[in-house]
Formats: structure tokens, sequence, C-alpha cells
């Protein structure tokens, strides 16, 4: 393992940039998040280009919101549909999709990681953070991965965890600031207080073509 966050073992983590948390006409939508897409795919597009890992962290609530955190299942048992199964809501953002692309739900619930390209992936998290009760650890350390750059919605939330949980099994960590809505000064300064590497999406777009040189 390199000493510290290294551009050639990375793979690139999107947290929940799905239709009903990013489109601004949605009820659901996490304001910010649709004005970051084109900056979102462009990273996503930088990784794909050089053959390195992309996964695409996706969530999905089932409609009596028993596979939600505690503090959601109520909301969604009452009749609110957020990421359904089934739904163009759930689906990924299209903007950041190597092409035409449908959520596997069945085999995503069950588990399983659904490869959408040569070394891009969707995977379902059943809680805030990427890394409970799936299979991504293993998943990232098969492809000799230590560091995880991470971009989406919404920071003080799912990706702030996937942070936290990403340095608590020893993966280097990059935080893409402005590639991660509602993030916020204090917040990316915590973050790096617990070793995460803060980068704007252009400082990390240099970062990454140092692999080059």
């Amino acid at each position: 393992m390199s000493e510290r966050p290294n551009p050639r073992t990375s793979a690139l983590l999107t947290i929940d940039v799905q239709n009903d948390f990013t489109r601004s006409e949605s009820p659901h939508a996490i304001p910010g998040t649709d004005e970051l897409i084109p900056v979102m795919a462009d990273l996503v597009a930088a990784y794909r280009s050089r053959g390195l890992p992309v996964i695409h962290v996706v969530r999905l609530y089932e409609p009596d919101g028993s596979n939600a955190e505690l503090s959601r299942r109520a909301v969604l048992a009452a009749g609110a549909r957020i990421v359904l199964p089934g739904t163009e809501g759930s689906q990924l953002r299209e903007e950041l999709a190597p092409g035409p692309v449908e959520l596997d739900h069945a085999a995503l619930l069950a588990g399983k990681l659904q490869p959408v390209g040569d070394a891009e992936w969707l995977m379902y998290k059943p809680r805030w953070g990427a890394f409970y009760e799936t299979p991504l650890a293993d998943h990232l350390r098969a492809l000799d991965v230590d560091t995880v750059a991470v971009i989406g919605a919404n920071f003080p939330n799912c990706p702030r965890t996937t942070m936290y949980e990403a340095s608590e099994r020893d993966f280097h960590v990059v935080a893409v600031s402005d590639a991660i809505s509602r993030s916020y000064p204090q917040g990316m300064e915590e973050c790096a207080g617990m070793g995460a590497l803060i980068l704007t999406a252009s400082e990390f777009t240099a970062w990454l073509s140092a692999m080059e040189q």
C-alpha cells in the first residue's frame, strides 16, 4: 500500500447520483446537486478514459421503508416514493453512465455488483455509508485499489459517512469538494483532519493526470 493517495491505484465512488436526488424538478432533490452534474460527469469520464475503476453507489428504498434508515422509515411507510425499485427516479443520472443503463434492481438488492462497463459497476448500499454490509471493500481490494475518490450527494450524510468508513478500512481518501453537494469548508477541514486529501475538481484532474507523467 502506498503511503499517500495514489491515482494509479484509485477508484472513483459516485454516491447517490440518481434522478430522485438530483433532478431539480424532483420533490426529493438535494439542493445544489443538479448544478454539479457536469463536473461529476467530467470526473467519471476522466476515470473511464484511463481504464480506472468507477463504482456508482445507489440507494433503493422498498415501499414499506424496511430497508431504510430508522429516520426515514415512517415517511416511506406513509407513502413517499423515493428511489423506488423499478422507477425512473431510482436510475443513475444518464450523464454519468457509459451508455444506456438500467438498474438491475433485484440483483443490486441481493448484494451483487452490476457491471456496466469494462471497469465500472453499480452497487446498492443499505445505509448512509457505501461500505456498510456491502461487498465494496473486498471488491476494491481485488482490484488492488488502495485509494478512493468520493463525489456525489450529499456531503453531510452519505459521502462523509463513506469517507469515514473508507478510512476505517485503511483506504486512502480523496474528497472532491466541488463535486459533492452540500459540502462546506468546516466539513472538508474535518475530513482532512482524519486524513482525507481535499481537492477541487480542477486540482483533482491535475492529480489524476500526474499518473501519466
